[in-house]
């Protein structure tokens, strides 16, 4: 009986935490697909920056791109916060064409860009070692 309480309790924690965190929305989220191999790019370090004053910038967050090459939780819109401003996404990528024992011309590569309202917006890169092309998705 005591098991089965015990249980409970830990599975309506658990469903209680999943509920929370499904439940967070995010403004901003970014793609990296390797056009050299036609498949996302896993593992790349992605650091999200924002400009504070002149070329000043502050690390907001840092992710990793997941096994399908996304970055899908940047910016937690939160009630009382503007995320209004000129951000720059910082995409690590020398180790990653290290670990494919590539050589690549860019150790890293930046895109700047506005965040002019509410919306979503969604940043992918196409990538490869000597070239790279980004756009503002959907």
């Amino acid at each position: 009986m005591r098991k089965s309480i015990i249980l409970s309790v830990v599975l309506l924690l658990l469903s209680t935490f999943t509920a929370v965190a499904q439940g967070r929305v995010y403004q901003l989220s970014s793609h990296i697909l390797d056009i050299n191999t036609g498949r996302p790019a896993p593992g790349v370090k992605i650091v999200l920056s924002k400009l504070v004053g002149e070329n000043k910038w502050n690390v907001v967050e840092e992710r990793v791109t997941d096994d399908n090459g996304r970055v899908k939780n940047f910016l937690e819109r939160k009630q009382y916060v503007d995320n209004r401003g000129v951000y720059k996404l910082t995409y690590c990528v020398e180790p990653y064409f290290r670990q494919q024992s590539q050589d690549t011309f860019y150790p890293f590569i930046e895109v700047v860009f506005e965040i002019k309202d509410e919306s979503h917006y969604h940043v992918p890169i196409t990538l490869s070692p000597y070239g790279y092309s980004t756009y503002r998705g959907s």
